[in-house]
């Protein structure tokens, strides 16, 4: 083999056009009267601000007074970001067969939900997604990952009435766009898993292949199942197709964002490790590095 290469990314308004009337979201199909609908309120909203944080480790207080940092400086904002996207690990013990107590890591997620009860504002005008990590409690490793168990969730869910806990990976619709999240260390384990590396000629970062790499795939884990077993009668909630226009990819690496044929993907970093998170403008997919 001299050389190894993708099959051709298909263009969102094509597989549209091609397959007019088939609902891939989830939320049923829009007539054309909705969408357009839907695209002029999409044009007003330019002050909606998603702030996107991945590895929050609940039982760290260093972690969690900068947390309250970050939400002070919100709470004080003219117009508050409209969702906060809570991507996991949220402990910094894998929740595993020895994980000292789930009792404990339950009150802290009632903590979190204090916490986010002190910011009037926050609490009434933002929405707030929590999504697994591939070391939080669940049934097992495999993907997709179900929602975190209400037995941790439901003292924050009394302090917090607006919090959603999602699956992983965990796909939002803000008016016309599609957005995936997906919290995995992807990047190191696609490295780990590469046969033959990549063509440095237009790029050597690794995170611009990631995304070109999943992309072209149309699938957010393309990993053999040995590596990365996968539901099988849910492998589609792993698709990439149609294209999303912006795909999250938490991850522990470093920080980075990248526009690749029109879609937006970025990594918003380990804010435990690194103090990074990102505010990101849907209306004009503006992502904005942002760091303690």
């Amino acid at each position: 083999v001299i050389t190894c290469g993708f099959p051709p990314l298909e263009d969102r308004e094509k597989s549209l056009k091609v397959l007019a009337g088939h609902d891939f979201f989830g939320c049923g199909s829009l007539t054309k009267e909705e969408t357009l609908r839907l695209a002029e309120l999409e044009k007003k909203a330019v002050n909606d601000m998603f702030v996107i944080f991945s590895d929050l480790w609940l039982d760290n207080e260093e972690v969690m007074g900068k947390l309250a940092t970050v939400l002070n400086v919100f709470e004080n904002e003219e117009v508050v970001p409209s969702l906060f996207v809570f991507m996991g690990n949220f402990s910094s013990h894998p929740c595993n067969l020895s994980f000292p107590s789930y009792s404990s890591l339950r009150s802290q997620f009632g903590k979190l939900g204090q916490m986010i009860g002190t910011h009037q504002r926050l609490k009434e005008h933002s929405r707030f997604l929590f999504v697994p990590g591939p070391d939080d409690a669940g049934p097992s490793k495999v993907l997709p990952r179900c929602a975190l168990p209400k037995y941790l969730t439901e003292e924050l869910k009394n302090h917090v009435p607006n919090a959603i806990f999602g699956s992983n990976p965990c796909r939002v619709k803000f008016y016309t766009q599609e957005i995936v999240f997906f919290r995995h260390d992807l990047l190191y384990r696609m490295r780990r898993s590469c046969l033959m590396p990549p063509s440095t000629e237009e790029t050597d970062d690794s995170f611009e292949h990631l995304v070109a790499t999943i992309t072209h795939q149309s699938h957010l884990c393309p990993l053999p199942l040995f590596v990365q077993p996968i539901i099988w009668n849910y492998d589609h909630t792993l698709h990439l197709y149609p294209t999303p226009h912006t795909i999250v990819l938490g991850d522990r690496s470093k920080q980075k964002a990248f526009k690749y044929t029109g879609i937006t993907c970025f990594n918003p970093g380990s804010f435990s490790s690194d103090n990074t998170f990102v505010a990101y403008r849907p209306c004009n997919q503006e992502v904005e590095l942002s760091a303690l």
